[in-house]
């Protein structure tokens, strides 16, 4: 029987079929490492707010990729030279620019592997990827660095305007049901060009620019920061942090193998093979399995810890432009220390203050520019004269604080 080529077709609801262009593609996909992202939640505990929230960053790695396509096709039919190779390594770099993801996403980053962020984590993967598929994949991980001369390759995968922030503000925005956050990613990509080796936005697409960056405000505002997935994630760091606690104690604690290893783990340890073919075994699954064990747990804390976050049974959080007077915090404090027998440091677990920025567009982070019809390019903050989009540039600071509502 003759051999088939192994491709693919994905039906997904953004963007109807996204196929896989060859085999290398198709088996990155299939491999373990890439089908764990099928277990790892796009975005964090948000479906607590928004029920429909549930998309993986499985889906999210093939929108992006497919976005990715669609780009390369359009800068090639504007006579930007596009390789065969290189096209190959733009869609492997997006594919795999958020395999190092750890259990809900962002929501447990810095406490799963505390000296690694996601972004380090993925090179990981990529690089040990890249072994295994002999080379294929060094171009590609070049791109993921930002280290590709061509500088515009490096921007599809990375900058303010990459397919990373096409795909999700689109695919989050449909999940969640917050119109607000939708884009016309279509228009964009065809507005796409490339000028002194830097991917640009052609003059007439200057609106769906200023769409794009006000989108990603409202979503960062309404969606992504929410009070209630705020505080659902603050806890869910709060139990880690009280498991991580105990087990230094010396107590027991009972969850997965996989789990176990990163909560025993020293913080300072070093992230070996066996740290990534391992932390390549966790996910969702992992977390929600523990909560359910701990919340009969002897410790009350983190019993009551993660009885509320199974059951969404949350802490009152206020967000303020001016952080809470100390007097408030410590009230709360001592109301709580009282209620439950509880020590200060104890205390703190449900009753705690941060802070959250927002910024939808950062100039320093690198330029979102116009084309122009003169071949001058402008910054679209400079460009545009819609009066709200220079301040979005400006990092907007707020405060919150969390504690029990029978405090309030």
């Amino acid at each position: 029987m003759a051999q088939t080529n192994k491709l693919k077709i994905f039906n997904d609801p953004i963007y109807g079929f996204i196929g896989t262009p060859n085999e290398l593609i198709f088996n990155l996909i299939a491999h373990p490492y890439f089908q764990r992202l099928r277990r790892i939640s796009q975005m964090g505990l948000s479906y607590l707010v928004y029920p429909g929230a549930h998309h993986t960053r499985f889906h999210h790695a093939l929108g992006s990729m497919h976005l990715m396509r669609k780009a390369i096709e359009i800068l090639r039919y504007k006579q930007v030279q596009i390789t065969n190779d290189e096209e190959n390594a733009l869609l492997c770099a997006i594919l795999l620019h958020d395999i190092g993801h750890g259990p809900f996403s962002h929501a447990l980053e810095f406490k799963i592997v505390p000296s690694l962020n996601h972004e380090t984590i993925s090179l990981r993967f990529m690089e040990a990827l890249d072994e295994e598929f002999s080379g294929s994949l060094r171009m590609a991980i070049d791109i993921y660095k930002g280290k590709h001369p061509k500088l515009f390759l490096n921007q599809l995968v990375s900058s303010q305007l990459d397919m990373d922030r096409l795909d999700y503000l689109k695919r989050d925005s449909f999940f969640t049901g917050v119109h607000e956050g939708n884009i016309n990613s279509e228009r964009l990509l065809t507005m796409l060009n490339v000028s002194n080796n830097e991917l640009v936005i052609e003059e007439k697409g200057l609106y769906s620019v200023e769409k794009f960056l006000m989108a990603r405000r409202f979503m960062y505002w309404q969606v992504y920061l929410h009070k209630t997935s705020l505080v659902a994630e603050q806890l869910l760091i709060k139990v880690i942090d009280r498991a991580k606690g105990l087990m230094k104690s010396g107590k027991e604690i009972e969850a997965s193998p996989t789990l176990l290893y990163f909560l025993k783990a020293d913080g300072h340890s070093e992230f070996t093979l066996e740290s990534l073919n391992t932390f390549a075994l966790l996910d969702d699954i992992d977390i929600i399995s523990a909560l359910k064990i701990w919340q009969n747990n002897n410790d009350i804390i983190l019993a009551k810890l993660s009885t509320m976050l199974l059951n969404r049974e949350l802490l009152h959080i206020k967000i303020k432009n001016k952080p809470l007077s100390k007097t408030k915090i410590a009230g709360k404090k001592e109301w709580v220390k009282k209620h439950f027998q509880l020590t200060d440091h104890e205390a703190s677990y449900f009753v705690f203050e941060g802070v959250i920025s927002n910024q939808a567009y950062d100039e320093i982070k690198g330029n979102i520019n116009i084309l122009h019809k003169n071949g001058k390019l402008t910054d679209v903050a400079t460009a545009s004269d819609h009066f709200n989009l220079k301040a979005l540039s400006t990092p907007v600071t707020k405060y919150y604080a969390c504690y029990p509502k029978d405090s309030v």
